[in-house]
């Protein structure tokens, strides 16, 4: 069975478009049951994003859930413009501020107890005693 060329009734981007005629070109020259080149899946990979995983999937003839497969191992949900939950984030505590006047407590489950009076220490600095005071044997 031969390969039938994907009809579009939409006007085509320019990337994608250039995808097409490279696929298009392969498939006229590939050997049977040759794999798509990696480079050509990273390339459709790289439209599926801007144009949208649907589109590019039909545009391009290739299996819409093998398209998505490899969008979501590259990051991306799908969707156009929303990337896939990253697995960890890191907060970035704000700029160092100053504390007008508290009182913090820290206690240790051995029972060791200490109270700290602030004035006017900056945040970091507690940071660093409370670190002291939960490492210290």
């Amino acid at each position: 069975m031969r390969f039938k060329e994907p009809t579009t009734t939409h006007r085509v981007s320019a990337p994608l478009e250039a995808i097409r005629r490279r696929l298009a070109r392969w498939r006229r020259t590939r050997k049977p049951h040759a794999r798509i080149p990696e480079g050509l899946w990273a390339s459709a990979v790289t439209v599926a994003r801007a144009c949208g995983l649907n589109r590019t999937a039909r545009t391009l003839g290739l299996d819409y859930y093998s398209l998505k497969e490899r969008l979501e191992t590259a990051g991306y949900s799908g969707r156009r413009g929303q990337k896939a939950r990253p697995a960890f984030v890191e907060l970035v505590s704000p700029a160092p501020t100053s504390i007008a006047e508290c009182t913090v407590e820290f206690e240790h489950p051995r029972g060791r107890k200490m109270k700290v009076q602030l004035k006017g220490l900056e945040a970091p600095d507690l940071v660093a005693l409370g670190s002291a005071f939960w490492r210290a044997k």
